[in-house]
């Protein structure tokens, strides 16, 4: 990656932009590898370049990696914030990852500034999305505002539980270090190396309380049958399940368990939720393979 603010020579300017025409001919013959290849060699030739940030990006989308995508779409508005063709790559990678409200905004910015067919075509999908979002969002909206006032009267009975429930955990964690089967039943109902499906919040917790009890890790995955990157990563969440059975794996669609995404307060899909001793440690937002399985290897041990 070169930087943006060294001052370029006009035969480095030249010579990017012969590495640019190699790259568009190997584009145009599905040379896709090649073609990254000549845009990073004119990237350093030429760091100051917002088109050629944005025009690698676009081949970071075809070649189905987003995240390089969007650090590249990053990088171009960096340079130019007023580049069409940054905001269109970095809409349709954040689509490729589930972020759809997050990509419509990017795809109207592109849209405003020089509106094409590709656009058009991948901002009608995105906000049919976006909207099933936003409709799940104003539905429980009255929902969480309930909850919220139960919260603010129950709020001293709750400190006070907590207290309690951090003491007696404690408590269990040190008798599960001298003996780790201190929960043969709650182990039990954990099905090592399966998916659980979730269908309720008292199904929830039935499972993550049973995690805790067996300090286990629990993955609790958010997913909607109509998200394209939720069926893309599916196979993988299950495939993980077998990977480490001693990992607690739960699936939620939310459109099923309305509830329960209600009180996760879900935004969009897919989400992972990272969960140790019925607390929230971390989570992935969007089919993002490698921080998933990193995130597991981490958490797991």
């Amino acid at each position: 990656m070169g930087d943006p603010l060294v001052e370029v020579t006009e035969q480095n300017r030249n010579a990017a932009q012969i590495s640019k025409s190699k790259a568009l001919d190997a584009i145009a013959e599905g040379k896709l590898l090649e073609a990254t290849d000549h845009l990073t060699e004119a990237i350093m030739l030429n760091p100051s370049s917002a088109i050629l940030y944005a025009t690698r990006a676009s081949v970071y989308v075809k070649l189905n990696k987003p995240n390089a995508a969007i650090r590249d779409a990053d990088a171009a508005l960096q340079i130019n914030p007023d580049l069409a063709k940054g905001y269109k790559m970095r809409g349709m990678a954040q689509a490729m990852l589930g972020q759809w409200e997050a990509a419509a905004r990017d795809l109207h910015v592109a849209s405003n500034i020089d509106y094409d067919e590709d656009i058009g075509m991948v901002l009608r999908k995105v906000e049919r999305n976006a909207h099933k979002i936003e409709e799940h969002r104003r539905k429980y909206e009255r929902l969480h505002k309930e909850r919220e006032l139960r919260k603010i009267e129950r709020e001293s009975q709750r400190r006070h539980a907590e207290v309690h429930a951090r003491y007696e955990r404690e408590k269990k964690m040190g008798q599960a270090s001298e003996s780790k089967a201190s929960d043969p039943e709650a182990v039990s109902s954990l099905n090592d190396g399966q998916v659980i499906g979730i269908h309720s919040t008292g199904e929830l917790e039935k499972n993550l309380n049973a995690a805790s009890r067996s300090s286990r890790l629990a993955l609790l995955y958010f997913t909607a049958s109509w998200c394209g990157p939720c069926r893309f990563i599916s196979p993988l969440f299950t495939s993980l399940a077998r990977k480490y059975p001693k990992v607690v794996f739960l699936k939620a669609d939310i459109d099923e368990a309305r509830d329960v995404a209600a009180h996760w307060n879900i935004s969009s899909v897919p989400t992972f939720f990272f969960i140790k001793n019925g607390k929230e440690i971390d989570k992935v937002v969007g089919a993002d393979k490698s921080s998933l399985e990193r995130k597991i290897s981490q958490y797991a041990g």
